[in-house]
């Protein structure tokens, strides 16, 4: 299977499915993100599968262009872009884009997992 890569705005986007507690979503503008050593999902994308902040999340802090963010981490059942999947994988959840036109940042931290995905 391709991973479908869609180029706009200046930005490359593909699609990731994420499955937690048996729940399994399909997540569209996702940012390829090399320069991201994590990934993350919007949150609010994925309150539907459960993926909400509960005490004893981990929080993490990342830093950016936009300045400091806040994220929750969960370990997620699967999630899967093109074909490549990662099951029981911990991912960071957290305010992405208040315009909403991306969903998450696809980060090294997966990448490097399948090098045959060359960018």
């Amino acid at each position: 299977m391709i991973m479908r890569v869609e180029y706009r705005e200046g930005l490359l986007f593909v699609s990731s499915s994420v499955t937690y507690k048996e729940k399994t979503k399909l997540i569209d503008s996702i940012v390829i993100d090399t320069g991201a050593a994590n990934s993350i999902i919007s949150s609010d994308v994925v309150e539907g599968l459960g993926i909400v902040f509960t005490q004893g999340d981990p929080v993490v802090i990342s830093y950016g262009v936009g300045g400091k963010q806040y994220a929750f981490v969960k370990k997620v059942d699967r999630e899967a872009f093109g074909s490549f999947s990662i099951s029981d994988y911990s991912i960071d959840f957290g305010l992405i884009d208040p315009d909403n036109k991306i969903n998450g940042l696809l980060g090294l931290d997966l990448l490097m997992q399948q090098a045959r995905y060359l960018i």
